[in-house]
C-alpha cells in the first residue's frame, strides 16, 4: 500500500532544455496523486516558463548563478533561509542530480531522493539524498527523468504513457500567422558554437523548402545571424523577440520546427508540435524520437560521458537531408 502523499518538491534548477525535458512529469504524477500539491525549485531565470502552469501549486526560485557570481554571503543566506521557510515536503525530488541542487534538496526536506553515485555526474550528491535511484547516465534524458520520478513516488512510466502524453506547457499568447503556407521554426542558437547549424545552409533549407520560415532569435549575436539568413532567403522572416512563455505559444502555432539540440527545439517535442533536431557533438539521448519528432544526427561518434565541445560536424549534415525529412513530416500533417 502506498503511502499518502500530499506534498511534493521537485528540484530542477537549469537548463532550460532539462526544464522542458523534466516537465512532462507533472501530468504523470498529477495521473496517479490527483490531489497532490506539487511546487518546483529553479533558477530565476527559468520561472516563467513555469509560472502559468496549471499542475504546479507554487515555484520557487533561487538565484545561485548571482551568489557564484557576486560572491555575496547576504544572498547566500536569504535564499537559505528562504528555502528553510518553505512548508514542509512529503517527499523532495531532486532531477538535476548535481552537488548544487542537491544541497538545495536538503535544506528543502527530510525524505529526499535522487540518483545514487553511479547515475550521475557528480556522484557525490547522492551522499545529500535519503534514497537513491540506479539509472543509467546513459539513458534517454526523458525517460531518466520519468524513472526517477516513477521510483520515488513507486508508480510506473512506461512508454505509452510517455508518447501519449498532453502537452506539456499553456500556450498563453495567440499569433497572427500566414494561413496559405505551412509555418515553420528555425532554432538557431545553442549554448555552443559546435551545436549551431551554418547560417549558409540554414538559408538553403528555407529556400528548398518554399514555405514561411520564422528564424528564432535571443541574443543579439542570434539576431544578427537570424538576420543575415532573411536577407540571404526569399523565405525567411525574422520571429519577433519573444518571452519563455511567448516562445512556447510561438511554437506552438508551428506546423514544424527544425533546431540545434537546445531548449527551444525541445519545446516543439513537449508542445507536440513536429520537429527536426540537428546533432552534432550530441546524440539523440537528449531527445525523446517519435513518428513526428525525429533526430538527424553527423556521422561523429559521442562519447556521452565526454562530450567533444570542438566536434563541429553537424556542419557536415547535408542540407538536404533536412528538406527531405522536412517534406515528409509536412505531408504526415495533411
Amino acid at each position: 500500500m502506498k503511502k499518502e502523499i500530499k506534498k511534493i518538491a521537485i528540484v530542477r534548477l537549469s537548463a532550460l532544455g532539462d526544464i522542458v525535458n523534466s516537465a512532462i512529469v507533472l501530468q504523470l504524477i498529477k495521473k496517479e496523486f490527483p490531489n497532490v500539491e506539487i511546487d518546483w525549485i529553479t533558477e530565476e531565470v527559468f520561472a516563467p516558463i513555469l509560472n502559468a502552469h496549471p499542475l504546479l501549486s507554487s515555484i520557487h526560485t533561487v538565484n545561485l548563478k548571482g551568489i557564484k557570481k557576486n560572491k555575496s554571503l547576504s544572498l547566500l543566506k536569504n535564499t537559505i533561509s528562504k528555502l528553510r521557510s518553505l512548508n514542509e515536503y512529503d517527499i523532495v525530488i531532486d532531477m538535476q542530480g548535481l552537488i548544487k541542487s542537491a544541497i538545495v534538496t536538503k535544506i528543502l526536506g527530510k525524505n529526499r531522493h535522487g540518483f545514487d553515485k553511479n547515475s550521475t555526474r557528480e556522484s557525490l550528491a547522492s551522499l545529500f539524498y535519503t534514497t537513491t535511484s540506479n539509472i543509467l547516465y546513459e539513458k534517454n534524458v526523458i525517460k531518466r527523468n520519468c524513472a526517477v520520478i516513477a521510483d520515488a513516488l513507486n508508480f510506473e512510466i512506461n512508454d505509452e504513457m510517455i508518447l501519449s502524453k498532453e502537452p506539456i506547457f499553456p500556450v498563453t499568447k495567440s499569433f497572427e500567422l500566414l494561413k496559405d503556407t505551412k509555418n515553420i521554426a528555425f532554432v538557431i542558437g545553442a549554448s555552443w558554437g559546435s551545436k549551431i547549424y551554418p547560417k549558409e545552409l540554414v538559408a538553403k533549407v528555407c529556400d528548398e523548402l518554399q514555405e514561411q520560415c520564422y528564424i528564432i532569435w535571443g541574443s543579439e549575436e542570434e539576431k544578427q545571424n537570424a538576420e543575415w539568413i532573411c536577407e540571404n532567403s526569399d523565405y525567411a522572416s525574422l520571429a519577433p523577440k519573444l518571452k519563455l512563455d511567448e516562445l512556447v505559444s510561438f511554437i506552438s502555432n508551428m506546423d514544424l520546427l527544425i533546431g540545434n539540440d537546445t531548449g527551444p527545439t525541445h519545446m516543439a517535442w513537449a508542445q507536440n508540435i513536429p520537429s527536426i533536431t540537428l546533432l552534432g557533438p550530441t546524440t539523440t539521448r537528449m531527445i525523446y524520437e517519435t513518428p513526428q519528432n525525429i533526430g538527424i544526427k553527423s556521422n561523429s561518434k559521442v562519447d556521452i560521458l565526454k562530450i567533444d565541445k570542438n566536434d563541429f560536424s553537424i556542419k557536415d549534415i547535408p542540407y538536404e537531408n533536412i528538406v527531405k525529412k522536412s517534406k515528409e513530416l509536412l505531408n504526415n500533417g495533411l
